[in-house]
């Protein structure tokens, strides 16, 4: 993933017809920082992904992270789902009988976390 991110950020950079040091100043962060990033030595933080889309509204974040999309965004483009609240869903967890007014306990294994891009993570919980 670096090297394309680095390509992408170089993109935007030639883009804006900045330089490397007058890219850093707008967005906010320090010159040996972007230069690290430029030459592989540092990978990118979230801080500094989300400065450089609150810097420049047309980059688009999915575009930024993982190449897909266009750039510069555009409103006609269409546009990649955005992640929303993730919907949980929870394998043996504590069940409730209606007929009986007792609860059934029983141990979670597993959580997965479903996001509206369709990724999801999964967490296994051994003891």
């Amino acid at each position: 993933m670096n090297e394309t991110f680095i390509a992408r950020i170089q993109t935007v950079i030639d883009h804006y017809g900045l330089t490397v040091s007058s890219f850093a100043d707008k967005v906010g962060v320090q010159r040996s920082s972007i230069s690290h990033l430029l030459k592989g030595r540092n990978k990118p933080s979230l801080d500094f992904v989300m400065k450089v889309v609150q810097t420049y509204p047309e980059v688009n974040l999915y575009w930024l992270l993982n190449g897909k999309g266009s750039f510069p965004y555009s409103e006609n483009a269409v546009a990649p789902p955005t992640p929303k609240s993730p919907s949980v869903h929870m394998e043996n967890v504590v069940l409730k009988n209606e007929r009986e007014s007792s609860l059934k306990k029983v141990e979670a294994s597993r959580i997965v976390i479903f996001y509206t891009d369709g990724t999801f993570e999964s967490y296994d919980l051994k003891k």
